[in-house]
């Protein structure tokens, strides 16, 4: 082993950075048997050096400022995982860039807000940067898009990106528990960010899949044009009128190239039981690529924590020790073309739940609406539940497919009607 160690500089040592620590501690030997050179820590940054963190830091270089870090001549490889798409994480990883440093980062916010002008400045530097623990936590879903499919045109990419989402619905479901006590559960339990809606808005998600179509389809990062809606409208009527009709809820991104532009939406749905996606429980993600020879890959795994989301930390690290050179999003960033955004026309079917007064005439009203929008309807029910008024009926109706754009004409004409009590809600079934 004649190469010179790959000298990293970590910034960031909350529970990521100490994975790392503990990783390249720990493997030492099989990292630099797997890489061809050693792989070691010179310095590291933090805001309190004092703070006990269960790792022995003694052997490193402290900074307080990141940006002084990123530009340390004993740093070959600046690792970032402070988070946050603005402030030091950004200015560290622009300082890093400039000096000539390759970069792998955690961080999903940073890339989502600033990805394209992030990699044409690693590209023009020569410097590599790379971001697998961005995405699915330990899920090496990055790799799989840009280095075992790339002799694939990618037809949709799909799956369940963030944990704390699918932990509260599968809760929500097994305990038959309501959304507010198991949102205050995932609070109880460390599970939330700091800024919950993040997490239950969508955000978190949102960022992971503007990241994975960027790759599948050769376009520039585009955040803002995903259609985000969180999950904190689900009720446990939803929960459990889905189970009965053998389907479970799912926060599910989907991203798909079609004739009209990228549509990207992460959004509840409604997936049947009995698939992958709807077996999924807790914490773990699943990511499903399709391509046009491969078919459709599953990768299933758990989507956040200390130790998976260190290894896809140093799976990047090695990649760069052993001298692989890639463009951020898998072909050069000059290349990657400005995608036209497109709201979702695919039609599905959907689940409508609504409250109606109980009076003659309301339900043949909502179905009126209904095919005025031209969508005919699969299943109505109506339900009785403890402790609902007397004037008030709880309906349930599931359409044959029908398009968004109809089934939002049909939401339109509900409230002049005059017999909804409260906002329906409308979650699309989606067959995977």
């Amino acid at each position: 082993m004649s190469a010179a160690p790959l000298r990293l500089g970590l910034a960031g040592l909350g529970t990521v950075g100490i994975g790392v620590v503990k990783i390249v501690q720990a493997h030492a030997d099989l990292i630099a048997a797997r890489s061809g050179r050693a792989v070691s820590i010179t310095a590291v940054s933090a805001r309190d050096p004092k703070k006990n963190r269960d790792a022995d830091l003694s052997a490193y270089a402290w900074e307080t400022d990141p940006v002084a870090l990123a530009s340390r001549n004993d740093v070959d490889v600046f690792v970032e995982v402070m988070g946050g798409h603005d402030g030091p994480a950004k200015a560290a990883t622009e300082a890093a860039i400039a000096a000539g440093k390759d970069v792998v980062t955690a961080n999903k916010a940073l890339l989502a807000h600033h990805g394209q002008a992030l990699a044409l400045a690693a590209e023009t530097a020569g410097s590599t940067l790379r971001f697998e623990a961005a995405v699915a936590g330990g899920i090496p879903v990055i790799k799989a898009l840009t280095e075992g499919l790339a002799g694939n045109r990618i037809k949709r990419v799909m799956g369940v990106m963030n944990g704390t989402c699918n932990y509260i619905l599968t809760r929500m479901q097994s305990a038959g528990l309501p959304y507010d006590a198991v949102f205050e559960e995932a609070r109880q339990l460390g599970y939330l960010e700091a800024d919950p809606n993040l997490d239950v808005g969508g955000i978190d998600a949102g960022h992971k899949l503007s990241l994975l179509a960027a790759i599948a389809f050769g376009t520039r990062v585009s955040f803002d044009a995903v259609e985000l809606e969180g999950i904190g409208n689900v009720s446990i009527d939803d929960i459990r009128l889905a189970d009965d009709m053998g389907y479970r809820i799912k926060l599910l991104g989907v991203a798909q190239m079609t004739g009209r532009g990228l549509e990207q939406r992460m959004t509840p749905c409604l997936v049947p039981a009995d698939s992958p996606l709807g077996q999924l429980q807790g914490g773990t993600n699943m990511v499903v690529l399709e391509g046009d020879s491969v078919g459709q890959i599953v990768l299933r795994g758990p989507g956040a924590g200390m130790g998976p989301t260190a290894s896809a930390v140093m799976a990047d690290v090695i990649d760069i020790a052993r001298g692989l050179r890639l463009p951020t999003f898998g072909i050069p960033a000059a290349d990657l073309v400005q995608p036209t955004a497109a709201s979702a026309a695919t039609p599905a079917p959907y689940y409508l739940r609504m409250t109606l007064l109980d009076k003659p005439g309301a339900l043949a009203k909502i179905a009126t609406c209904l095919g005025e929008a031209g969508i005919s309807i699969d299943q109505m029910r109506q339900l009785h539940r403890p402790g609902d008024r007397a004037e008030d009926a709880v309906v349930l109706i599931v359409t044959h497919k029908a398009a968004p754009a109809d089934i939002a004409e049909a939401m339109s004409r509900f409230a002049p009607t005059g017999v909804l009590v409260g906002a329906p809600v409308a979650i699309r079934i989606e067959e995977v």
